[in-house]
């Protein structure tokens, strides 16, 4: 299959400007990917302590305007779509979830990922999710570990072990961090010798100033594209999923792993 990243710059609350600056970009992308992801909370921008309060007027429920609007831009640019927003849950408003949405080729909601392993500022406003689960999009088995859940390969080992051949990874990492992101992404996929996607904003939003550098990582731990430090913009690669299975081949490490015996 073919994979899209749209690094961009949101810009804070302004839910209608960040649609139609990712609606641009997926047009770029269309035409050369099957599935295009954008970044974490693309629709609000994620400095949550610029937004604040603000963020519980602001979240949606799922499915909403946001996920409605994409779907249609999915079934219109025939591509599946990933992204990450902020949801409000549809029982207790006062609910928020960091959440990633999938959305299939033909606008419907294929699944919604729930961000289970919070960052330390996240917990003023976010619930954690609690699942990791797997997806059939568009013939691929995709996972999503959002942002920070990199740091725990744990998470990706799980969505592996559950048959993920793609994890997406769709983040906001400020500056003096890309070095995480980098690693991360990097070893995340080699470890599990699959695909890894880090999407990231980039840019100043608020008070806050994101690195870029979104990046696709190949079964090997090899960097398949990467994007600039500085400005937005797509990048693009073809993912063999072939080659999962001649890396598993040439180093049997799901075979021999033995995970009842890494914690007791």
């Amino acid at each position: 299959m073919h994979i899209a990243v749209v690094q961009m710059t949101s810009r804070l609350g302004d839910k209608d400007a960040n649609l139609e600056t990712a609606a641009a970009w997926l047009e770029t992308a269309a035409g050369s990917a099957d599935l295009v992801c954008l970044p974490e909370t693309f629709e609000v921008g994620y400095d949550v302590a610029t937004l604040g309060d603000r963020l519980f007027e602001l979240a949606e429920v799922v499915p909403g305007p946001t996920a409605e609007a994409l779907g249609d831009l999915a079934r219109r640019l025939d591509v599946s779509i990933v992204a990450g927003i902020v949801e409000r849950d549809s029982v207790v408003p006062e609910v928020l979830y960091d959440t990633a949405v999938l959305i299939s080729r033909e606008g419907a909601l294929a699944g919604r990922y729930r961000k289970s392993h919070l960052y330390p500022t996240e917990h003023r406003f976010f619930r954690p999710g609690d699942d990791l689960p797997v997806f059939d999009l568009d013939g691929t088995r995709v996972g999503v570990a959002t942002c920070f859940e990199l740091a725990f390969p744990e998470i990706v080992s799980t969505l592996a072990r559950r048959g993920a051949q793609l994890v997406l990874n769709p983040s906001a990492v400020p500056v003096g961090f890309g070095y995480l992101q980098d690693l991360r992404s990097r070893a995340r996929a080699q470890d599990n010798q699959i695909f890894v996607a880090a999407v990231n904003h980039v840019g100043i939003e608020g008070t806050a100033h994101y690195c870029g550098a979104s990046q696709i990582a190949g079964p090997r731990g090899d960097v398949l594209a990467r994007a600039s430090t500085s400005e937005p913009g797509v990048i693009t690669a073809e993912l063999v999923l072939e080659s999962i299975h001649a890396e598993r081949l040439q180093e049997p490490v799901f075979r021999a792993r033995r995970p009842e015996l890494y914690e007791r």
